[in-house]
């Protein structure tokens, strides 16, 4: 279907819910701020050349598909949910516990008989996600039936036969004294993008800065920078040691016996290595956070 929106200005999808707020800090490392109003769905952004409506997570791809919007961000569960006919533009691995995939898992009552998937046939279980399970138990031969969950998914466990709901640290069904004996689907965020939009030349690059400058946000939540300077006696020592994504940037200082050593290193490597640079004889070391790593 051809893209029901403007052909100059693009319209883009914030998703609502659990992925929000991890969205939104996203955009504002990636440089736009996008302020939302108390109950409106159609907050401002700080681009003229991009308008922002915000959709529910599951029914995103469906909008971009149809042309409602241009681009937006969802789960790769929604996409598959849906069987969307979109352009996937990148995967933003982030979630709202950061970092993690998000499962589908089967899960049923600790206590139960059911021990394996076949033990489920011709049973009930309930989900959200009904045509990714439905298909999951076709594709494996068994009858079992698949009814939609609104919601307090876990509960159901016990009044029918399981449940395949989504998870991020299993903390939920632990909890609820369930255990999951299979995985449907493990899942991300995806940039998403209308077929016709992508077309449109304007279109196209806005969505392609908006997916470099979004990747680039990601990837510096877990670098920082790290300045120091080194005497040139104990350089090749100091270079030994750092990690580098090409290699430490080296600069000349007014004191020809000194140099300015730069470079970007993992979040967790950083509290090693600071000790060990200032013992190898670095001085005056700084670390700094990331807004953007671009590749």
């Amino acid at each position: 279907m051809a893209t029901r929106t403007s052909k100059d200005k693009l319209v883009l999808g914030i998703p609502t819910g659990s992925l929000q707020d991890n969205t939104l800090d996203l955009f504002a490392r990636a440089g736009y701020r996008i302020s939302v109003p108390d109950r409106s769905y159609a907050p401002s952004i700080d681009d003229p050349e991009i308008s922002v409506l915000m959709f529910r997570a599951q029914e995103m791809a469906r909008y971009v598909e149809d042309g409602v919007i241009d681009a937006g961000l969802t789960g790769y569960d929604w996409i598959r949910e849906n069987d969307a006919d979109i352009v996937e533009i990148c995967e933003l691995a982030y979630a709202k516990h950061r970092g993690k995939t998000v499962r589908w898992v089967l899960a049923v009552p600790e206590e139960g008989p059911v021990r394996k998937v076949e033990d489920l046939d011709d049973g009930i279980v309930a989900t959200e996600l009904v045509n990714v399970t439905r298909k999951h138990f076709q594709d494996k031969g068994l009858n079992v039936k698949v009814e939609f969950s609104w919601g307090a998914t876990e509960i159901k466990a016990r009044l029918l036969d399981g449940i395949v709901d989504a998870t991020e640290t299993g903390s939920s069904l632990r909890a609820n004294n369930l255990r999951v004996i299979d995985t449907l689907l493990e899942s991300t965020t995806r940039f998403i993008a209308n077929a016709a939009a992508m077309e449109i030349e304007c279109k196209r690059q806005k969505i392609e800065n908006i997916a470099m400058l979004l990747a680039g946000a990601l990837d510096a939540r877990s670098k920082v920078g790290l300045k120091m300077n080194v005497s040139a006696a104990q350089l090749e020592a100091i270079m030994k040691l750092l990690p580098a994504e090409k290699s430490p940037t080296v600069s000349s200082l007014a004191d020809k016996d000194w140099v300015a050593v730069e470079v970007i290193v993992e979040e967790h490597v950083e509290r090693e290595l600071v000790p060990q640079l200032k013992r190898t004889g670095a001085t005056g070391i700084i670390t700094y956070p990331l807004n953007k790593v671009i590749h």
